[in-house]
């Protein structure tokens, strides 16, 4: 199940803004628009794909994530074939809702929960696996898409993205994936489960039950602003390290160590989530987002701009996996695909908002810094916060491996000790 939830993270590349900035000067050029009116075509398709999320996440927990899958992978597929078609804005925004929608929204959650579905022990580290590897093969999209443009055309590149995507996702969701361990005749973990965890597995909290709690909102935030000023930085990362001294050629490759990290990152949270309070994870994932920004403020070609590269990776790597192991952790996985489906559609539509707002700045100012030192306040709060609030208790078991001191869900004294300790039970 793992490698094939890698598979299916993976397939979600032509849906990445990476992956799509690939396209945009050669659908310019032909289709005679202006770069602001393909920007805003992909800030309406971003922000519409952003909405539907909440309903992705109802549908997953209602057909499971098999069905869901294949539904999502059939559209993206044949949203990606009508982008060879597009003539004018108005398709080219219909497309955009589609592939954001499909591609970086739905499939991605798909992905994720059901790998959340198969592990309960090593949930964190398989979700990690998950996470690293689909960031890897994402990453190399855009170097191997401005071969095939090059080649053939960006018309012909957008459809065959969209026979792979069917090719890759289909199968995989028909003839691989299963919704849950049951549906093979196994257990979570390979194992049999106790008498409390299989009662556990039939409740878990609600969408409206988890929102109640700060944990919830503490998290989300950390994913919001990671999502915001991540994906400003990489928009406008040849801009914003050309203010810097850097040529064109070192702006972009500047995105390798920046991958590196993340990749690390992704692996150490998703193995770490399963032994150490989240709140220390969130500050630590806001305090290197803060890092970055303001690393990128004064940051030079040479060594510092790999510490730069590695701060702004790991940021977003560690946030992402946190949200990803922690959520079913905590609030189960009866309901999860709807707390999580809330949780995608921030995380999608705060990716819209970056990369505006720091042009917008840059214009008003004439240089990137005033928006990355402005941006840091916004994880610097999360850190400050998280450290503040502590998660309810492990869902199924009374944890010792966690400090549940104080109403579940709620403000915890400052100062607590990260939990570290052999993994129970209920995990």
């Amino acid at each position: 199940m793992v490698a094939l939830a890698a598979t299916a993270t993976i397939a979600t590349a032509p849906g990445q803004t990476a992956a799509v900035s690939a396209f945009l000067d050669p659908m310019i050029a032909e289709l005679g628009l202006s770069r602001s009116t393909v920007s805003t075509a992909y800030l309406v398709g971003t922000l519409a794909g952003a909405a539907a999320m909440p309903f992705v996440g109802r549908t997953l927990d209602r057909v499971g994530p098999r069905r869901t899958m294949a539904v999502v992978g059939l559209l993206f597929g044949l949203v990606l074939l009508a982008m060879s078609a597009v003539s004018g804005v108005v398709g080219l925004t219909a497309g955009f809702v589609g592939i954001r929608l499909a591609g970086q929204g739905a499939l991605g959650l798909v992905a994720t929960t059901v790998t959340a579905l198969w592990f309960t022990r090593r949930r964190g580290l398989a979700i990690g696996i998950v996470t690293a590897t689909g960031s890897a093969g994402i990453s190399l999209a855009p170097v191997l898409l401005e071969r095939v443009i090059a080649g053939v055309g960006w018309r012909t590149t957008w459809a065959l993205e969209g026979l792979v995507v069917l090719a890759v996702v289909l199968p995989v969701a028909v003839l691989g994936l299963r919704d849950r361990p049951a549906d093979l005749g196994q257990h979570p973990d390979g194992r049999v489960p106790t008498d409390e965890e299989t009662r556990a597995a039939g409740s878990g909290l609600t969408r409206a039950q988890a929102v109640r709690t700060p944990f919830f909102w503490t998290v989300l935030a950390g994913v919001a602003a990671s999502g915001m000023l991540c994906t400003a930085v990489a928009f406008h990362q040849v801009a914003l390290l050309g203010e810097r001294g850097f040529s064109t050629a070192a702006a972009a490759a500047n995105f390798l160590p920046q991958t590196a990290a993340s990749l690390v990152a992704t692996l150490a949270v998703g193995a770490l989530v399963d032994r150490v309070s989240p709140r220390w994870l969130t500050t630590a994932a806001m305090t290197s987002l803060v890092l970055g920004l303001v690393w990128g403020s004064v940051v030079a070609p040479g060594w510092s701009s790999i510490g730069f590269a590695a701060a702004i990776g790991a940021a977003g790597g560690s946030i992402r996996s946190l949200e990803s192991a922690s959520f079913p952790r905590y609030f189960g996985t009866t309901h999860i695909g709807s707390i999580r489906g809330l949780v995608a559609a921030v995380s999608v539509g705060s990716t819209a908002f970056g990369p505006v707002l720091f042009a917008l700045v840059r214009d008003a100012t004439g240089s990137f810094a005033p928006a990355l030192l402005g941006g840091a306040v916004l994880p610097a709060a999360v850190a400050v916060v998280a450290l503040f609030v502590t998660p309810p208790p492990v869902h199924g078991s009374p944890d010792p491996g966690e400090d549940t001191s104080g109403p579940p869900g709620g403000l915890a004294p400052a100062g607590g000790d990260v939990q570290v300790g052999l993994p129970s039970a209920g995990r």
